[in-house]
């Protein structure tokens, strides 16, 4: 299930993924119709543009400062900061600096 990760060894999820300068860089780790787990890193001023999604999102910050719009709220997540993102919502992610996250929806 799990893909582009390492098994049975112990890591840091922040460091399984690099920068890019002027990009948003996404490695996903478990897609299937129930779950979809990734990792994604920001550069800054780098962002997803508002959307909506057919699950409920789950974002925990990695590294860095993140700013997540849901529903026009506007919430700025730092490095260990977790925010759930209802499904059928607009959200969007912008980088305040660059940081990275790990993203799992469940559908």
């Amino acid at each position: 299930m799990y893909k582009n990760i390492e098994k049975q060894t112990k890591l840091q999820l922040k460091d399984q993924i690099d920068y890019q300068p002027g990009q948003v860089v996404s490695k996903t780790l478990v897609q299937n119709d129930k779950v979809s787990v990734t990792l994604f890193s920001f550069d800054q001023g780098e962002e997803i543009s508002t959307h909506a999604s057919g699950g409920d999102a789950m974002v925990t910050v990695l590294e860095g400062c993140g700013r997540l719009t849901v529903g026009g709220e506007v919430f700025l997540l730092n490095e260990g900061e977790t925010l759930i993102m209802p499904k059928d919502i607009p959200h969007g992610v912008y980088g305040e600096e660059r940081f990275k996250m790990l993203l799992a929806v469940s559908f």
